[in-house]
């Protein structure tokens, strides 16, 4: 019996010994995604060259509109979280009177290893870079990796707090213990119990944004530079404040363009809905004035028009005037200078509706742009090999503008390697729109070290349009022949389609950006396998074969990495881009035939792996065959308004369980304890010097990065950090 009782308990604690480092392991993981390392990647973004060959007017414009945009970026602070903007102003008041290196001295005073005050800077450099303590890509929240005892003793100890230390004091207090906090909703952004977003008030649920956006379809009104407040009930009536962004507040006089607002109170399924502007009010003044001075050096007059409506729409809170402002856009073709603006991209609304603001302006790189012009010569070529029928396709499609640029500016939440806009439905269908490669930013991005690249084998490390809407107007008309055009997936009549004012994002919300993303990802699959796309941009022969097989071989383990972005306790997912390339991991896993294999292993480390490979000789049989037939779905589905089926479709393949031929929870365990963090980028700023303008460069470094935010609103930081403060502190009831 003892031997039995002892043998038994030996065991037990040998199993329990092993869980525990089990758990420490996994608590250590878990913990290191709400840390930015010391390590992490930071990059100069290089456009010396491409600056220094503007003339001294390209120069003067494309630094009125750098400033425009670099004030407008500002927003996103108060986009992303309550205690954001609180966070920026500390952070530029400490460096301000203090350089990193100055700081450094004060850091040791206060008790800070040499590490720890690395940690503190490359928080720092990530809350500009992300203009906000949640990670732009992924939505996690990041906190300092030092303890919060020696960062405030670091703010004591500062020059800042020397000079005003009820100021500085206050300001700690108001953002401190968010700054630190991680209870569960604060890990991410979301929409009530799942997270934090200053998109709505922190009482407004997803009913809400539903309601929302059933009130603002039937008001033709776009939800892309709003924000929705849930206040008081009004004679027991649920009231809603939507604001649009605008330098103009309510009351002020707005002459004949407020005329024909539809800001004002309205009763509408039993709720009181009050749409009201002045959202960022001092900020999108800011950004109107500073288009109105870029305007003065305009090179053609589309550049004039467009800068007039964008400070229309800016000043007034007008989508209508944005996208007239777009369109001039469109016609701007082949400019030196190219530049975008406004409230752009969806992914971080939880409802997918609202738009978050970003600028940028570039330089165009001619020699990739002619290669990119010959992609789009041959447009109406490739179009009909793309394996939908042509009923699913534009009856014409419009020639979109495709340039390869190095960026100059680029203000917002964070850099993207290529943009295709404007994202306005109906100027997509009927106008056309732009792509635009970010061709420094890719050089950057993409440079990754052999020895980093994990989940592959050591061979494969070293190789590394526009849908037809089928649509019912107002008047019950039709946009397609309804008796004929037949689902080839079915072989049966459309049964759905868009109706009145319904647009893509508002008809599937939530899943709109991924599907949309997936659905673009799916087509640059399939093009790729097309030699002619090949041959276009020098690929031939066994080079091609090569630029398919690491474009396939890039895709499948991105969607393996994209198991990051997945959060488990809500079942949701944080990225768009990354849920999209895990869908089509798994629909080209299900192709079967041995075309992807994906198993768990152990590295080297004695710590979990994993290692997915692609065979090659199936990519253009069974590969192909797989993405034709899911891009066929996607297309038929998006076209066709079938909310119901697109959800069914692509949150299938979204799931993330334990069950069936992969445990993809526990790859995502090891996938978040090999990931890489991103790589932040330094950007350089424009200064006006006599009747010239200077490129003013920084050092790839968190230092680096620091100093260009503190220099990049010197000549009015105090003004624009008051009013920060003042903005943020007005709606700081509305997240409790």
């Amino acid at each position: 019996m003892h031997f039995v009782y002892i043998y038994r308990f030996s065991t037990v604690s040998v199993v329990l010994k092993r869980q525990l480092q089990a758990s420490r392991l996994l608590f250590t993981m878990v913990d290191s995604q709400y840390f930015l390392p010391n390590d992490i990647g930071i990059s100069a973004l290089d456009c010396t060259e491409a600056f220094r060959l503007l003339s001294p007017r390209e120069k003067l414009y494309a630094h009125y509109l750098s400033r425009s945009a670099w004030y407008g970026g500002l927003a996103v602070l108060l986009q992303t979280s309550p205690e954001s903007a609180s966070i920026f102003v500390l952070l530029q008041r400490l460096f301000r009177k203090q350089p990193a290196a100055q700081l450094e001295s004060m850091a040791t005073a206060a008790g800070l290893s040499p590490e720890e005050y690395q940690a503190f800077l490359v928080y720092a450099a990530g809350l500009y870079a992300n203009m906000g303590n949640y990670k732009s890509f992924g939505d996690t929240k990041f906190i300092p990796n030092l303890p919060k005892e020696k960062l405030k003793a670091l703010v004591w100890q500062s020059q800042a707090f020397q000079d005003s230390p009820s100021e500085m004091e206050a300001l700690w207090d108001s953002c401190s213990t968010l700054l630190f906090s991680l209870e569960d909703q604060q890990k991410q952004l979301g929409l009530g119990d799942k997270g934090v977003t200053t998109y709505f008030s922190g009482n407004c649920c997803l009913e809400d944004a539903e309601l929302a956006q059933k009130f603002l379809d039937s008001k033709n009104l776009s939800a892309y530079n709003t924000r929705l407040f849930k206040n008081k009930s009004e004679e027991g009536k649920a009231s809603y404040e939507v604001r649009l962004a605008s330098a103009v507040q309510k009351g002020e006089s707005a002459m004949s363009f407020l005329k024909k607002s539809r800001c004002g109170r309205y009763d509408f399924e039993d709720c009181v809905f009050m749409v009201s502007r002045g959202d960022y009010a001092y900020l999108m003044k800011k950004v109107s004035e500073n288009l109105e001075k870029a305007k003065n050096h305009a090179a053609n007059e589309n550049q004039k028009r467009m800068l007039e409506e964008y400070a229309q729409s800016f000043t007034f809170g007008s989508i209508e005037a944005h996208k007239e402002g777009s369109r001039f856009w469109i016609k701007d073709k082949g400019p030196i200078v190219e530049s975008y603006i406004g409230f752009i991209e969806s992914y971080r609304d939880p409802f997918g509706s609202r738009g978050e603001f970003e600028g940028f302006v570039a330089v165009v790189n001619k020699a990739m742009s002619e290669r990119f012009a010959k992609l789009v010569s041959s447009a109406e070529v490739l179009l009909p090999e793309l394996p939908w029928p042509k009923d699913f396709e534009k009856d014409r499609f419009l020639l979109p503008d495709f340039t390869s640029l190095d960026v100059l500016t680029f203000a917002g939440s964070g850099i993207p390697a290529g943009i295709n806009i404007p994202n306005y439905d109906d100027i997509r269908q009927s106008e056309g729109f732009k792509n635009v490669s970010l061709g420094n930013v890719l050089a950057v991005a993409y440079a990754t070290q052999k020895d980093k690249l994990t989940f592959l084998d050591e061979e494969d490390k070293v190789m590394t349009s526009s849908p037809s809407w089928m649509r019912k107007d107002e008047k019950g008309n039709f946009n397609f022949e309804q008796d004929n055009v037949r689902n080839p997936e079915t072989g049966e009549q459309i049964t759905t389609w868009y109706k009145g004012n319904e647009t893509w994002d508002s008809k599937f919300s939530t899943i709109s950006c991924s599907y949309e993303e997936c659905r673009a990802e799916c087509v640059g699959l399939y093009l790729c396998l097309n030699k002619h796309v090949l041959s276009i941009f020098g690929h031939e022969d066994e080079d091609a074969k090569e630029v398919v097989y690491i474009n396939w071989l890039n895709m499948v383990r991105a969607g393996l990495l994209g198991l990051e972005f997945f959060t488990p306790e809500s079942k949701s997912w944080r990225q768009a881009h990354m849920q999209a390339r895990f869908v089509i991991l798994r629909v080209l896993l299900e192709a079967g035939e041995g075309l992807v294999n994906l198993k768990e292993s152990t590295g080297k480390d004695g710590r979990p792996d994993a290692l997915i490979t692609l065979d090659r000789s199936k990519v253009h049989t069974v590969g192909k065959a797989a993405i034709e037939r899911f891009l066929c779905k996607l297309q038929v589905i998006k076209s066709t308004a079938d909310v119901e089926g697109g959800r069914a479709l692509y949150e299938g393949y979204s799931a993330v369980s334990d069950t069936g031929s992969h445990n993809f929870l526990r790859l995502r365990e090891t996938v978040l304890l090999r990931k890489e963090a991103r790589k932040m980028f330094v950007q350089a700023n424009t200064r006006v010097k006599g009747e010239s303008v200077e490129l003013v460069e920084y050092e790839g470094s968190a230092a680096g990065l620091i100093r260009s935010f503190t220099e990049r609103f010197a000549d009015d930081a105090e003004e624009v950090e008051a009013h920060l403060l003042e903005l943020n502190k007005r709606d700081a009831p509305c997240w409790c």
